[in-house]
């Protein structure tokens, strides 16, 4: 993915953040990692599709929907561990746990029938001994998902000595996934 489209993303990301917070342009671009200029040109383009005002939200749904088509297909990898909570708060690698998971630990809405993790590309193989001590590889409860981006989880926030990725990151998987996880955002949307 190019670096363009990911400090988009990113710009997306720091917005659905920070809905209650009236955000400079200037702010938003020292969150982000990129110029103010930067920053102006894409929200001007946001703008242009009724997305954004400024620096506010318009229709925060319509918002995830445009982050999810700009994304790049996420690459993984299944693995099977007996407790993957348990497998989490002892794994010295960094992550960020999203969808299923993310969602039960935060709104309790969703039964945890996969952990899904964010992990940054280098460690893959790090990730792959530490779960094969105990673990299976194939389809079973975890996916590790290969971060094109990893200030994804330089957003994690610590849920039960889990890391957990941000709100708006979780809004975005849970759409993404689709299905019964469809159901949870829809509820979490509304309320936030």
């Amino acid at each position: 993915m190019n670096s363009r489209n990911i400090k988009n993303l990113r710009i997306i990301r720091i917005l659905l953040n920070n809905l209650e917070d009236s955000l400079t342009k200037y702010k938003i671009a020292k969150l982000s990692g990129c110029s103010t200029a930067w920053v102006i040109e894409f929200l001007g383009k946001l703008e242009l599709l009724n997305l954004v005002r400024g620096t506010k939200i318009l229709n925060k749904d319509k918002l995830v929907d445009y982050y999810i088509e700009k994304a790049p297909k996420e690459k993984f990898f299944d693995f099977y561990v007996k407790n993957p909570i348990e497998f989490l708060k002892r794994v010295e690698l960094d992550y960020a746990l999203t969808t299923y998971g993310a969602e039960n630990l935060t709104t309790h809405i969703l039964f945890p029938s996969r952990y899904d993790i964010y992990i940054k590309e280098k460690d893959l193989e790090e990730w792959k001994k530490s779960i094969l001590k105990d673990g299976l590889i194939g389809k079973g409860n975890l996916r590790l998902i290969i971060a094109k981006d990893e200030t994804i989880l330089n957003e994690a926030r610590n849920i039960k000595k889990i890391k957990i990725v941000s709100e708006s990151q979780l809004l975005i998987d849970l759409k993404r996934e689709g299905g019964v996880c469809i159901e949870a955002y829809n509820i979490i949307i509304k309320n936030v």
